[in-house]
């Protein structure tokens, strides 16, 4: 089975594990502090705060945004469930903003038209979580406009885009943004086995979202309320949570960093294979915003149902069985039960409605030679025979 996607580790990245695993630190050492420090020097972004997974990094950064009960956020239901339900674990109420049929990523005109019926309906969103669906950035720069205009937070939902740059800033610089979360899951750009970060120019977030990771617990002595002395005095100043990285984890992202650059060159070169040799297939390539250059974490195509008579199950069928591991990205949030519970509805925000009705992701990773490339093509072609 050729997987959509899948990590490449090499014997670096062993040793650096196998490094770590004979030192005196396997976890609460060094490695993730150094790790931290990587990925901010490489995002041109202040700090950044290493967790166990990126739904712990957004959790996080929503509870060091003070979002609580009563509070809105906004996401897009084009994403996996986690940009959702970090708004539910504060107790705050969700709402979606529609995509963008062309990117797939949040509508800046949906969401100005959403903004000013919330403004009029005291409904205003403490939260906005734009997501950089496949590796693409939103339109920061309009969406940064409209959080001066009606006072709403940003973070963004990097989790496919890290190596990936919007009007020539690196994704995670939080030009745009308060905070930025990435994922280090392993079919991402780069792996930690399982991680995820939250980046930041505010240093006073970045304290608080350190405080959240580890129980609400600090040894540092600028923060605890009683001035002891003691070595072993730590104090609990706020409810936390066990969010930690361990330095395993930091040290085989550290090893990965290095190969970054190399891992999203190898994706973009992928990537324009494909839009070459199924340029004229009756499907819908994805678009690429002139503003981006996209990380490509994924490649998912749509079947154009007004050229073809073929259903996307019937093509997600077939490929499965010629051993092409194709996957969907992602069922509309709101329309899971849990959701629907809610009171979300079908038909709601039909853009991503119909963009998951039609969509294929086709795989797309860094160790993918061509022959692997030339099945993926050859299967899709016979499936939409």
């Amino acid at each position: 089975m050729i997987p959509y996607g899948r990590q490449n580790i090499s014997q670096e990245d062993i040793d650096s594990v196998i490094k770590v695993l004979r030192s005196d630190f396997l976890t609460q050492g060094p490695k993730v502090p150094l790790f931290e420090k990587a990925v901010s020097e490489y995002c041109d972004v202040k700090s950044g705060v290493a967790t166990n997974s990126a739904t712990s990094a957004l959790h996080i950064a929503c509870l060091a945004l003070d979002l609580g009960e009563g509070d809105w956020l906004w996401t897009s239901p084009n994403s996996f469930v986690a940009s959702a339900n970090c708004g539910l674990y504060c107790g705050a109420k969700v709402d979606f903003v529609d995509i963008d049929p062309k990117t797939y990523n949040m509508s800046v005109t949906a969401l100005e038209a959403k903004l000013i019926t919330a403004s009029q309906n005291n409904t205003l969103p403490k939260i906005l979580i734009p997501v950089h669906f496949a590796g693409q950035s939103c339109d920061m720069k309009k969406i940064n406009f409209l959080s001066k205009k009606y006072g709403f937070k940003i973070i963004e939902d990097a989790s496919h885009a890290i190596g990936g740059k919007y009007l020539h800033n690196k994704i995670g610089s939080c030009k745009y943004s308060d905070i930025t979360i990435f994922s280090f899951h392993p079919v991402k750009i780069i792996t930690t086995a399982e991680g995820g970060i939250a980046l930041s120019n505010s240093l006073h977030l970045i304290e608080k979202m350190r405080l959240f990771r580890s129980h609400g617990i600090t040894r540092d002595k600028s923060l605890i309320k009683n001035k002891y002395n003691d070595a072993w005095y730590y104090e609990q100043l706020c409810l936390g949570f066990n969010y930690r990285m361990t330095d395993l984890q930091a040290a085989l992202g550290i090893s990965q960093l290095k190969r970054m650059d190399k891992f999203v060159e190898k994706r973009k070169n992928l990537k324009e294979r494909y839009d070459s040799l199924l340029d004229n297939l009756p499907i819908i390539l994805p678009f690429q915003s002139e503003n981006n250059h996209s990380s490509f974490h994924l490649y998912p195509v749509q079947i154009d149902t007004d050229k073809t008579n073929k259903s996307r199950k019937a093509v997600f069928d077939y490929m499965r069985n010629m051993c092409v591991g194709v996957n969907v990205h992602y069922i509309p949030i709101h329309t899971q039960p849990y959701y629907q519970s809610l009171g979300f509805n079908i038909g709601d925000f039909p853009n991503s409605e119909e963009y998951y009705k039609r969509t294929i992701s086709i795989p797309l990773f860094h160790t993918m030679t061509n022959k692997q490339q030339d099945v993926v093509i050859k299967s899709i072609k016979a499936a939409l025979q």
